[in-house]
């Protein structure tokens, strides 16, 4: 699927549901499952390397990685590249674009702080002048991590869709702020959800069209098999 086929689901049909997966293995269980297109985790893929989330990754790693998961199924694949790696944007495009993946979420904070979000939205028009239509960008607002408000997301998240964001992502947004954010900022709004909550139904009925799982899936897996080894011994 091209990524022009990937926005479409954005924009029409079903909500787009995306388990994020973290290597070629969980991807084909997803795909199996009917999913129409696969995320990544970097927070997942970081845990997998062997490193901690938070731009720890080296950059080639990660882009291994996507590469990998890319080359394992059949359906789409967005990637979750955090705030770039440290890459210039044009370089960055370019090699994510090298991997096989159609998408990209790319995040506005760095080290736990908020960047300018002039400079982020130059840094996402840069991608998408170097990528043209062959990259899916959701943009990932961080306002809520850092406690900010409402008014804040919209801002910024108007600004990335002007700078070329086809989905903005403001990640842990209160349930009941989604349908003010969806109606401010215009476009596809992507929203979290975990196997513990909120669910992708409630998120799906407060506007968002596009659900993504981030490194819950893996986490609660990880918390599963920490319950289940006592019984192995």
């Amino acid at each position: 699927m091209t990524a022009e086929a990937f926005r479409a689901l954005h924009h029409s049909g079903p909500p787009l549901i995306l388990p994020n997966a973290w290597d070629p293995v969980s991807a084909k269980v997803i795909a199996a499952s009917g999913a129409a297109a696969i995320a990544t985790s970097s927070g997942a893929v970081a845990r997998v390397l062997g490193y901690d989330d938070g731009q720890l990754t080296p950059a080639a790693e990660m882009l291994t990685a996507v590469a990998r998961i890319a080359r394992a199924v059949d359906v789409p694949v967005t990637a979750d590249m955090e705030a770039g790696y440290g890459l210039p944007a044009k370089e960055f495009a370019e090699r994510l674009l090298e991997t096989g993946a159609v998408g990209c979420n790319l995040e506005d904070s760095v080290s736990g702080g908020l960047v300018d979000p002039a400079e982020f939205a130059d840094y996402l028009a840069e991608v998408r002048a170097t990528a043209g239509a062959d990259l899916v960008i959701n943009a990932r607002v961080d306002t809520f991590l850092v406690q900010g408000t409402p008014a804040d997301a919209v801002a910024r998240g108007r600004i990335y869709r002007r700078a070329g964001a086809d989905c903005i992502y403001p990640i842990f947004a209160p349930v009941e702020v989604l349908p003010e954010l969806v109606a401010e900022i215009g476009g596809p709004i992507n929203a979290h959800a975990a196997p513990n909550g909120p669910k992708a139904a409630e998120l799906i009925a407060a506007g968002a069209h596009r659900i993504s799982y981030g490194t819950s899936v893996h986490t609660y897996l990880m918390d599963s098999l920490q319950k289940l080894l006592p019984s192995l011994q």
